[in-house]
């Protein structure tokens, strides 16, 4: 796996405020940051979050992932990354076609106390904005890189 950066998104910071972070582990310092949607399956509500790993779930998986294969999206910029999960809380991901990317009504800055409830099926949804800066950094990598979503 890359060793250079890692992809964190963390689930216990607001809908409407930046949750998914690129951390730079040469420069030593957050160099991507933006907001990120999470699933609405499960009883899931804009400020109580419902994490599965089952498939027709909707819900956003916890866990460690790699993330290759740059695809086709219907969403967004039009890009898409494969997620392979890594843990038994997350190993379904590449069953249910969770996958990294945009969905252009998720805006580029924070919107908080407003949130992003409705624009995940599980995903982790990104704005246009943030996803052409993680797409870009991700294009020049040779290896697979980790994704983390934590609480």
């Amino acid at each position: 796996m890359d060793t250079s950066i890692a992809i964190m998104i963390d689930m216990s910071i607001h809908s409407g405020k930046n949750r998914i972070f690129v951390y730079d582990f040469k420069q030593k310092e957050i160099t991507i940051e933006g907001l990120c949607a999470h699933g609405v399956g499960g009883g899931s509500t804009p400020t109580k979050l419902v994490f599965s790993n089952k498939e027709g779930s909707y819900c956003t998986s916890l866990g460690k992932y790699k993330v290759k294969g740059r695809s086709y999206s219907n969403w967004g910029i039009n890009v898409h990354y494969k997620m392979y999960g890594l843990e038994k809380t997350n190993s379904n991901a590449f069953k249910r076609i969770v996958v990294l990317h945009s969905y252009t009504p998720v805006p580029n800055q924070e919107i908080y106390p407003q949130t992003l409830f409705g624009q995940s099926a599980g995903c982790p949804v990104l704005s246009d904005g943030t996803m052409r800066k993680i797409d870009a950094l991700l294009k020049t990598k040779k290896k697979t890189v980790l994704l983390w979503i934590y609480v």
